[in-house]
């Protein structure tokens, strides 16, 4: 890339983390220091605002650069993405926004240990929790690499590994100063930012083809070099019968697994009410919804005005190609208006990375904080504050995701995003459904849900070709890929309910009448909510 394009990329994006400092800072200054200011901010904050914010959260680099170039580069079956990261919200709107929001406080555990003993309850759901925030902040680590290679062409390896440094450190600073008030006016900022260009990106596609969509389709599967299987099912999940189990594997992941993610149920806790819950869960879907839908236009867009020749020389795994189309749309390299458009895009897709992962670790610090130290902290030991703990614990995490992003750099954002889903959808779901909806659920039982879901999906994930036994595994040079899949979701998804229904009929515990009919009473009503 040109002098200009790494200049003005790093001068928008230098104004945007200026800008979310400075609200981070404000925020600090006036934030008090108790634990609902700092997990929950304070509940103040109204259903548009949070919906906003969710979709700040949840419209990651996955999404604004690993969907757009998976459909670059597999084109229908790349859009197979969009249909489950979308379908999930109709699973947290009907089943989870109001019951989770009325039955909790802060973290995911708060729902399950309503009515459990609270000690093995909480470590298991704040070990999972925490697993999947790791997991979802490596994919964003992971596409800012990506992007800022991209920016500086030949010397972006060694650009590549300090960018995944400095975002980590970045979130820290965020989450340890500003709590979720700051995170949330982020989350927020950049939710506007990139509607905003991902709507002028869309009009100049189409514009390019006048409005035709069917003549933007065939062009894209022209330049593809796939002809006409560049639109129907089979590019990458077609084929033999390891393909199509992977495929239904990704589907169960991406459309149960939002439901059980961490950052995202941490969102319903900043509004006073079940009801303010659901009215965010309404504003996302909008926003949601109108956003995936223009990402199918980028991403046909980027095979027929880049090629996915082009893309995939560019970065292997796709992540660059909604800059690389901002370029071409632009002008082309060289001009003003690609330079420009480039820019812009760049400085979008950072400020994306930074508002998730922000999001992403204060919700795993919570659970760090207000779950697993408060349930392990021996009695006789000074007792910190959990907000202390907490912004520790950010730190802590921080580390383990740069570590663990610098190790993944070359696998795409949308994909490694796929596996975090699987691991909540295998083991954060069921608990939670089985807490929410089965009387007779017991201790052992939701002990066994999370682990009887969790071990299995990270046991598979290790033992797959994501890990070893192909040229794009984590190591090429090494084979004991024993697991034939690349998500695990059909296999231990369905293990994790099976797990919760077997350790609660060999229980001896008999559930507590009383207290089910409390969180019942609570997750329906809202009587009693905090």
């Amino acid at each position: 890339m040109r002098d200009g394009h790494q200049t003005l990329a790093l001068l928008l994006f230098s104004c945007f983390v200026a800008v979310t400092l400075g609200i981070t800072t404000w925020v600090s200054r006036r934030r008090h220091g108790s634990a609902e200011e700092f997990y929950a901010g304070g509940r103040l904050f109204s259903p548009m605002e949070n919906g906003f914010a969710i979709a700040g959260d949840y419209m990651s680099a996955a999404s604004f650069l690993g969907i757009t170039g998976l459909i670059a580069l597999y084109g229908y079956d790349g859009l197979l993405y969009v249909v489950g990261f979308f379908v999930a919200w109709l699973v947290v709107l009907f089943l989870v926004a109001e019951l989770v929001r009325n039955c909790g406080r802060f973290t995911l555990a708060d729902v399950v240990a309503a009515r459990m003993s609270e000690r093995p309850v909480r470590i298991a759901a704040g070990t999972s929790s925490v697993t999947v925030s790791v997991l979802y902040l490596v994919a964003q680590m992971v596409g800012a690499g990506s992007l800022m290679a991209l920016l500086l062409g030949r010397t972006g390896g060694a650009a590549q590994a300090w960018t995944v440094i400095g975002v980590g450190a970045l979130m820290v600073v965020y989450v340890s100063l500003g709590g979720m008030r700051a995170t949330t006016w982020i989350q927020i900022v950049k939710a506007v930012l990139l509607m905003s260009g991902t709507i002028a990106l869309t009009v100049l596609v189409l514009i390019r083809f006048h409005g035709d969509f069917g003549r933007l389709l065939l062009t894209a599967a022209e330049r593809s070099g796939q002809g006409k299987a560049f639109l129907a099912p089979g590019l990458k999940y077609g084929g033999n019968w390891t393909a199509r189990l992977d495929f239904i594997s990704l589907g169960l992941a991406l459309v149960l697994g939002t439901a059980g993610l961490p950052h995202i149920l941490s969102r319903f806790y900043t509004v006073p009410t079940a009801r303010a819950a659901r009215r965010s869960t309404v504003w996302s879907i909008g926003l949601i919804g109108g956003f995936y839908l223009m990402t199918i236009v980028l991403g046909f867009g980027a095979a027929a005005v880049v090629g996915t020749d082009a893309v995939r020389e560019s970065n292997e795994a796709g992540n660059t190609a909604m800059p690389l189309l901002a370029l071409d749309l632009g002008g082309g390299a060289g001009s003003t208006g690609g330079t420009v458009l480039f820019a812009v895009v760049a400085a979008v897709a950072f400020a994306t990375i930074l508002a998730v992962v922000a999001g992403i670790t204060l919700a795993s610090s919570a659970s760090v904080a207000h779950d697993l130290y408060a349930s392990l902290r021996r009695p006789r030991r000074k007792a910190h504050s959990e907000v202390a703990v907490a912004r520790f614990a950010a730190a802590g995490i921080g580390v383990v995701a740069i570590a663990l992003g610098l190790l993944a750099r070359d696998l795409n954002v949308a994909f490694l995003v796929g596996l975090a889903f699987a691991v909540a959808a295998s083991a954060n779901l069921p608990v939670l459904l089985y807490s929410l909806f089965w009387r007779g659920f017991t201790t052992r039982g939701a002990v066994w849900a999370v682990y009887g879901g969790l071990i299995p999906a990270l046991g598979l994930v290790l033992l797959s070709p994501v890990v070893s036994g192909s040229p794009g595994s984590l190591f090429p040079g090494v084979d004991f890929q024993y697991f034939p899949l690349q998500n695990p979701g059909i296999v231990s998804i369905p293990l994790g309910f099976l797990a919760g229904w077997l350790g609660t009929v060999t229980s001896d515990e008999v559930a507590d009448e009383a207290r089910y009919a409390e969180t019942e009473v609570r997750s329906l009503t809202g009587a009693g909510a905090v």
